[in-house]
């Protein structure tokens, strides 16, 4: 959809997962012990499908699971990198009586505008996967995600130690600089690769930001990045797209395999890739445990109960501390993939396809 040109049918019908999922009506749960006379009803905005299959192979599945489990009512959208059209989805979902609100933000400034709009509208709010810097969001619920970068940063000086790589070049390929979580995800990397750096024992090299986690334009990125360094020798790809970009480009030199390159997500294209030996890890954050406590968050909160969370982080653009839930990230090697299919965030019949068949019997994976 074109950025700017938007109708009350076009946002009922944003792609394959712009379409709404609601709950039935004659389901939705009394709001018992709170003040709030009006049914429980949680909307949820998630932010497109291009950036990561997650937002609706996974978060949706499970969201949607949470909320039938508890009888609410709901309705789940996804703006499709769209901030017309999130705006517009806020705006209907507070009109259309929804106590909660919950969102992965495409940016920082409107995701200020859509929680401003809802917090004085009386409405809930919760920010998902992805802090609101300057926002209003009285609840967060994500991974650590700098011990994400973190596990990124050290899986990578793994890959090159077992490579007996030496003063290697690495290139970064950060996610969105719109995305607070690609900033955090830096943190992480950049506080182990920092250390290798200033001793002399990796060189650091071309370093750039890929906008909207867009993974075509990370493809271009990373082409001209080897073409103006050519002795590239490890890769820091921000998530699992990224990576795989890379890994495209590094296929047309035959360096695909030689190079190690990073990932995020877990994804069975990330998965495949390790298998494959062309990508050397991923980060597994068990989006199933995200979804539930950012959903059994939601339906108290929607029912009239105080959330209850034992962590705060902190917004440093709004200068206040947000209430959170953080969860704990897992690094995958070829060594542990099969930990993800035991998780059911991956089947086998997904993974294990053609050629990966043979690959994921070496790998225990049944």
């Amino acid at each position: 959809m074109r950025k700017g040109i938007l109708s009350l049918l076009a946002v009922g019908v944003l792609a394959t997962g712009g379409l709404t999922a609601c709950g039935d009506d004659d389901k939705a749960s009394d709001p018992g012990t709170g003040s709030n006379t009006k049914k429980a009803k949680i909307g949820v905005i998630l932010p497109d499908s291009k950036s990561s299959a997650r937002w609706e192979t996974a978060d949706r599945k499970y969201l949607e699971q949470a909320f039938k489990t508890a009888g609410v009512d709901y309705d789940i959208q996804n703006a499709q990198n769209d901030k017309a059209a999130f705006q517009t989805i806020a705006e209907q979902m507070i009109t259309g009586g929804v106590n909660v609100l919950m969102i992965v933000n495409l940016d920082s400034g409107t995701g200020k505008a859509v929680l401003d709009k809802a917090k004085s509208a009386g409405v809930a709010t919760i920010d998902y996967d992805r802090l609101t810097l300057g926002g209003s969001a009285a609840y967060y619920v994500s991974f650590d995600n700098v011990a994400v970068g973190k596990l990124q940063g050290e899986g990578l000086v793994k890959c090159l130690t077992d490579a007996k790589a030496t003063k290697p070049v690495i290139a970064e390929l950060n996610g969105s600089q719109t995305d607070n979580n690609a900033t955090l995800f830096k943190q992480g990397y950049d506080g182990v690769l920092k250390a290798k750096y200033d001793s002399g024992e990796y060189v650091k090299g071309p370093d750039q930001w890929v906008a909207e986690w867009d993974n075509t334009t990370a493809g271009t990125t990373f082409e001209q990045m080897l073409t103006s360094t050519p002795n590239i020798a490890g890769v820091l790809a921000a998530n699992d797209g990224l990576g795989n970009a890379a890994i495209n480009i590094l296929k047309k030199q035959k360096l695909n395999g030689k190079v190690p390159v990073t990932g995020q997500d877990a994804t069975v294209q990330g998965l495949q890739n390790i298998l494959n030996g062309d990508q050397c890890m991923t980060v597994y954050k068990a989006v199933k445990q995200e979804a539930d406590a950012a959903a059994k968050l939601a339906i108290g909160l929607a029912k009239g109960e105080k959330g209850a969370t034992s962590q705060k982080v902190t917004d440093p653009e709004g200068k206040r501390e947000v209430d959170a839930v953080l969860l704990t990230p897992k690094s995958i090697t070829k060594d542990n993939v099969k930990d993800v299919i035991d998780d059911g965030y991956v089947t086998v019949a997904e993974l294990c396809t053609g050629d990966f068949a043979a690959k994921c019997a070496t790998a225990g994976i049944k």
